[in-house]
């Protein structure tokens, strides 16, 4: 596995309902695009996979890295022809979360809207479950 590639947000998500899905991930229109345009130059990669680490202030930290295979145990997320693979270790943390990617003048990162998560750090890097 290559080094992490870009950073990520999370955001605990209750003033808004996310509608329960049979993936454990889904991509908004914005993450699929930039999926692809990350995509697009590295052909020996297949697809990105998330993971999850503890790190962070409060407890555990979403990973994204570039992949070349579908390791035996991961969840592979397939959407308007990108794919995502889950990690067994997270899984679970990631049920019914929906991955965004947002840009603004400082920063552009993916989002996972999660509605599982319990608390995040003040930055938003890190949360518990």
């Amino acid at each position: 596995m290559s080094a992490s590639m870009v950073r990520a947000t999370v955001r605990a998500v209750s003033k808004r309902k996310i509608l329960p899905t049979r993936a454990a991930l889904t991509l908004t229109p914005s993450a699929v695009n930039k999926i692809r345009l990350l995509l697009q130059d590295k052909p020996q990669y297949i697809g990105l996979k998330v993971g999850v680490r503890t790190r962070g202030c409060n407890g555990l930290t979403y990973t994204l890295d570039y992949t070349k295979e579908k390791d035996k145990s991961d969840e592979e997320v397939m959407q308007d022809g990108v794919r995502v693979f889950i990690e067994k270790k997270a899984q679970l943390t990631l049920l019914g979360t929906e991955m965004d990617f947002v840009e603004s003048k400082l920063s552009s990162e993916f989002v996972f809207n999660n509605p599982n998560i319990k608390g995040t750090c003040g930055c938003g890097e890190s949360f518990n479950m």
